[in-house]
C-alpha cells in the first residue's frame, strides 16, 4: 500500500511538472524508472483511479492529461503540522482535505484558490492549491538552531510542518537553544522551509515563563500588557468624587468581606451580610464597577476587547487590564472605598429569594479572606465573620438543593495544582478539591448572575425584548445524548430520555453521584463534560441547560472578562432608561469572546499538561497506578492516580495481537488471549517517554 502510494506521488508529479504534455502508461513507466510487467500493470491502474477522479483527462485512447479545468473554489486554508490541512470554502460548505504535497506552501490562515482532485462519493474529496491569493502574517514560535554556517527556528506550532531558516543576521540576538518568537518573510518556490528573522526572543529554552509565553503565543494569545497602557492607566485618579459618591448606596458601614485564592490579586467580588429586623437576611453581590473607569472607545478599552479575558496560565497571568485598574483601583482591597454594582438580596430562613435590588454602590471591605480561611470558619466554627459566614453557607446550600432540584449537573472535579521551586519547575503536584467555601461563593454568584439575566429578560422594547448579553449553554446534541446513555449503561445506570431536558438532567446527576469509586468518578466527570455541548456568549437566549437556568449571565468577573463589563454598561443603560442596543453590534463582541475564550481555554489547559509533563521527566521506567480515562480505536488514554496525569499507550503497546474496539462498551478485546481494557477500570503501567514539545506522556503496560 505505501509503495502505490509513492508511486501515486510520483506520477501526479509528472503531470503537474508537464501540464501540456501527454502520457501513456509506457511512458510513465520510464520516467519512474519501473521495467516490472507487475508494477505496469500498477501505473495502469493509478491513471484509471486518477481519471476517475477527474486529475487528468483521457484525451485519446490510452493518453492522458493533466487536468488543468477541474471545479476552482477560494477559501481558507487550515493548516496542520502532521499534514492533515483542510479548505474551507467562501461558500460555508464542507472543508476539503489538502495534503502537503498539494498545499504550494499555503500557511495557516491564507487565503487561497484550490482545484478539486476528486468527484466521488465516500471521504471528504480532496484539492490542490492552485494559487495563493492573500498571505496571512505568519509566526512561528520554537526553538533556535545556531551553527556557524546558517540557523534554523525548530518549529512547535500546531499549524506549521516544517522548520523555519534564518539567515544568521536576522537573528536579532538569538541565541543558540533561546526560545524564540519567528515571521515567516516567504517562502521560496522549490525551497524546503520558508526564511524568517527573530521578533522576539523569549528566554532559554525550558525557562518557566520562556515556556509559558510561548504557549500563549502558540494560542494567539498576547504574553505581555502594552507598556504604553500602563502609562494611560497611572494618570488615572484614585480619589472618588463626593458627587459620584452621593449617586450611590453606601454600603461602607456593612460587613463586607472578599474570599478568594491566597495568591489573588484582582477581587472582583465580595459579599456583605446582615439580619434584619424581620428575621430574613441581606445578603449583598458586589462586583467591581469597572465601566466606571473604563469608558466605551478608549485604548484601555480597545485593548480589553481584543483580549476579552485574562488569561490564568499554571504561574503566569496574562491580565485584560493594566495592572493599576485590576490590582488597585477596582480590586476590592480591605480597608479601601471602592465603587460596585450590586444586587443586594433579601432571603429567608430556607433561601427564598424575597425582594431584591440592582443599584450602584460604594463599598469599604472589611476583610480578606482565602478559601481556606472561610473553610476553616465553617469547621471549626470560630473566625472574623462568624456569623455571617455560617448563615451565609446554610442559605448556599439551600439555594444548591433547590438547583439540583430543578436537574442542574454537578461535576466536583477539583483542578490540578503545582508546588514549584523559584524557576517555575514543578516539585509536586496535588488535586485541589472543591469545598463548602468555594460553593458558597459560587452559589451566591451564580444567584446574582440569574438575577441580572432575569430582570433584564423581563424588560421590553417596543414589544421585543431589550438587547442583552447571555451565557448560554445548549442541551447535548442526539448523537452525545446517545454515547451518555451508553456511558451510563456501561456501569449499569439507565439515564431518562422520555421526560424532556430536566428529566434528562436530572437522571444524569442521579448516574454521577451513583458513582462511588473515587477514581472513576472523576473518569466519568471528564467524559460527561466532554460530551456537553460548549458554553458560550450570545445576545438570543436558550438558556442554560448545566445549570437548568432560563436567564443567565456573566455579570460578577468584569476585571478579568470583558462580557461581564459589557454586561455591566448594558444594565447601567436600561437602569437609566436609555434606548434598545443594537444586537448586532453585541452579537458580533459574544462570538468574538467565545472564540477568545476557547483559545484561552486550551492555553490553560495546555500549561497544565506542560507542567505535568515536566514533573514525569526523568521518572521514566517507573510504575504507576491509574484508572482507564478513555478508549479508542488507536489504544488507551491512562490517568494516573493521585496526581491526574494523563498518558496514552498506543494499541500497538497492548500486546502482540489485533484488538477489537468496542465504543458502545467503551472496551478494546484481544482476538486471541480476550483481553479485555475496560473505561474506568485501574491499571498498572510504566512511563516510556515525555515529550515536552508536543506536551505528552506514553505509557506501556507494566510487566505483570
Amino acid at each position: 500500500m505505501k509503495r502505490r502510494y509513492i508511486l501515486q506521488h510520483a506520477i501526479i508529479f509528472i503531470f503537474k511538472s508537464f501540464p501540456h504534455e501527454l502520457f501513456n502508461y509506457k511512458q510513465i513507466s520510464r520516467r519512474v524508472g519501473i521495467v516490472n510487467p507487475i508494477q505496469k500493470l500498477q501505473i495502469v491502474e493509478i491513471l484509471y483511479d486518477l481519471a476517475d477522479e477527474n486529475f487528468i483527462v483521457e484525451v485519446n485512447c490510452g493518453r492522458y492529461r493533466y487536468n488543468s479545468k477541474g471545479t476552482i473554489l477560494s477559501g481558507c486554508f487550515v493548516g496542520r503540522r502532521k499534514g492533515n490541512n483542510l479548505f474551507f470554502p467562501d461558500d460555508r460548505s464542507s472543508p476539503i482535505a489538502i495534503s502537503t504535497l498539494n498545499s504550494r506552501h499555503a500557511l495557516d490562515g491564507d487565503r487561497v484558490e484550490v482545484k478539486l482532485l476528486t468527484k466521488r462519493t465516500g471521504p471528504a474529496p480532496e484539492a490542490e492549491v492552485v494559487e495563493i491569493l492573500e498571505r496571512k502574517e505568519h509566526t512561528a514560535v520554537g526553538r533556535l538552531r545556531v551553527t556557524d554556517r546558517y540557523a534554523f527556528l525548530n518549529t512547535e506550532s500546531r499549524n506549521l510542518p516544517v522548520d523555519v531558516f534564518i539567515r544568521k543576521h536576522q537573528l536579532n540576538g538569538g541565541k543558540d537553544g533561546d526560545k524564540a518568537l519567528v515571521r515567516i518573510i516567504s517562502w521560496p518556490e522549490g525551497e524546503k522551509n520558508p526564511l524568517g528573522e527573530v521578533i522576539a526572543v523569549l528566554g532559554a529554552a525550558g525557562d518557566h515563563m520562556a515556556e509559558m509565553h510561548a504557549l500563549l503565543i502558540e494560542h494567539g494569545l498576547s504574553y505581555n500588557y502594552p507598556e504604553h497602557l500602563e502609562k494611560v492607566a497611572s494618570r488615572i485618579t484614585a480619589a472618588i468624587p463626593e458627587k459620584e459618591i452621593a449617586k450611590r448606596k453606601d454600603f461602607r458601614h456593612i460587613k463586607t468581606f472578599t474570599v478568594d485564592p491566597p495568591d489573588a490579586k484582582d477581587f472582583d467580588d465580595a459579599i456583605s451580610a446582615r439580619r434584619l429586623d424581620n428575621g430574613n437576611w441581606e445578603v449583598g453581590v458586589h462586583i467591581a464597577d469597572v465601566g466606571y473607569y473604563v469608558k466605551p472607545g478608549t485604548l484601555i478599552d480597545r485593548e480589553a476587547e481584543r483580549r476579552a479575558m485574562t488569561v490564568y496560565l499554571v504561574g503566569c497571568t496574562v491580565p485584560m487590564l493594566p495592572k493599576r485598574l485590576c490590582n488597585q483601583l477596582c480590586s476590592l482591597c480591605p480597608g479601601e472605598d471602592r465603587l460596585c454594582f450590586s444586587v443586594i438580596f433579601e432571603l429567608d430562613t430556607d433561601g427564598n429569594v424575597k425582594d431584591f435590588e440592582i443599584c450602584r454602590t460604594i463599598i469599604k471591605s472589611d476583610y480578606r479572606f482565602s478559601y481556606q480561611d472561610v473553610q476553616q470558619v465553617l469547621d471549626t466554627v470560630e473566625g472574623a465573620c462568624k456569623e455571617e459566614i455560617l448563615v451565609l453557607d446554610r442559605l448556599a446550600k439551600k439555594l444548591r438543593e433547590e438547583r439540583f432540584r430543578n436537574g442542574a449537573i454537578t461535576f466536583n472535579r477539583g483542578s490540578v495544582k503545582f508546588c514549584m521551586d523559584s524557576e517555575g519547575k514543578p516539585l509536586q503536584v496535588y488535586v485541589e478539591e472543591l469545598n463548602d467555601a468555594n460553593k458558597l461563593i459560587e452559589e451566591f454568584m451564580l444567584l446574582a448572575n440569574r438575577t441580572v439575566a432575569r430582570f433584564v429578560g423581563k424588560m421590553q422594547a417596543s414589544g421585543k425584548r431589550k438587547t442583552f448579553i447571555y451565557r448560554i449553554h445548549a442541551s447535548p446534541v442526539i448523537e452525545r445524548q446517545k454515547k451518555l446513555v451508553s456511558l451510563a449503561r456501561r456501569f449499569g445506570y439507565k439515564l431518562d430520555t422520555n421526560s424532556g431536558r430536566n428529566g434528562f438532567s436530572r437522571s444524569l446527576n442521579l448516574f454521577l453521584e451513583s458513582i462511588t469509586d473515587k477514581a472513576q468518578k472523576n473518569q466519568i466527570d471528564v467524559l460527561a463534560i466532554r460530551l456537553m455541548s460548549r458554553a458560550e456568549y450570545s445576545t438570543g437566549n436558550i438558556g442554560h441547560f448545566g445549570l437548568a437556568f432560563h436567564d443567565y449571565t456573566h455579570f460578577t468577573s468584569p476585571i478579568r472578562r470583558y462580557p461581564d463589563l459589557l454586561v455591566h454598561r448594558l444594565l447601567a443603560r436600561y437602569l437609566d432608561n436609555d434606548t434598545n442596543a443594537q444586537r448586532s453590534k453585541y452579537e458580533k463582541l459574544c462570538r468574538h469572546c467565545s472564540a477568545v475564550e476557547l483559545s484561552v481555554k486550551a492555553a490553560e489547559r495546555d500549561s497544565v499538561r506542560y507542567k505535568l509533563a515536566e514533573f514525569m521527566k526523568g521518572k521514566e521506567g517507573q510504575l504507576f497506578t491509574g484508572i482507564i480515562s478513555d478508549v479508542s480505536s488507536w489504544g488507551l488514554l491512562v490517568e494516573l492516580n493521585e496526581i491526574r496525569c494523563e498518558g496514552q499507550i498506543p494499541i500497538c503497546n497492548l500486546g502482540n495481537e489485533y484488538f477489537d474496539w468496542s465504543e458502545k462498551n467503551f472496551t478494546l478485546t484481544g482476538r486471541k488471549t480476550k483481553q479485555l481494557f475496560r473505561l474506568g477500570d485501574p491499571i498498572k503501567v510504566k512511563l516510556v517517554y515525555v515529550s515536552l514539545v508536543q506536551k505528552e506522556i506514553w505509557f506501556g503496560l507494566a510487566e505483570s
